[in-house]
Order: structure tokens, then sequence, then C-alpha cells
């Protein structure tokens, strides 16, 4: 996997620019990763981002919208309206945390 530079730490990451190692992500990355890709963190886009990344380490899997919306609590419809066109995609992205089963 190839190393890339993201707010000054080195990260591995996939093909696609998604990181492969859990524990290097931190918010700092985050915030690069979401400005990348024109999302503005807000507290609710955080709270999708933690639920995603609790989630994963209990589960092993990054979780769909629909899990998000059925466990973590946040419809769908605020998914798409947080984090426009392909949601699980950019949440994902920016969780630091493969794409989940399913998202092209």
């Amino acid at each position: 996997m190839p190393v890339i530079e993201i707010s000054g730490k080195p990260v591995h990451v996939n093909d696609e620019g998604f990181l492969t190692e859990y524990d290097e992500w931190d918010e700092d990355i985050a915030r690069t990763l979401a400005q990348q890709i024109g999302i503005d963190m807000t507290d609710q886009h955080w709270k999708v981002v933690h639920f995603l990344r609790d989630d994963f380490k209990a589960q092993g899997e990054t979780a769909t919208t629909r899990r998000i919306n059925t466990v973590g609590g946040i419809p769908v419809k605020e998914q798409f309206a947080l984090f426009p066109k392909k949601p699980g995609r950019k949440m994902s992205y920016i969780a630091g945390l493969p794409k989940p089963h399913g998202c092209v």
C-alpha cells in the first residue's frame, strides 16, 4: 500500500485514497480529508464519523447507511444532507475506514 502525507503525518492508503490502517487516523487527518471533498465538518458530521469509527472497531467492517440509520440513529436523509452524493463513500473516507460493502 502506498504511503502519503496528510496533515503532516504519513498514512497508508489504498489505490482509491482510503486509509488502510485504523490507528493512523486522527481528527486533523479527518478535517483535511473532508476539505479535499468539499465537506465543512460540523458537530453532526463528527457524530457520524465517531459512530462509524466506534462501530468499525466493534464490528470489524464499515457500517452501511442503513446501519447508521438503525443503530446510530442518524436518518438516511440527514446522511445525504451532510454528505451529498454517495454519503457512504464520503463518510467512510473521512472516518479513515474502508468503503462499506456494496458501495461503488
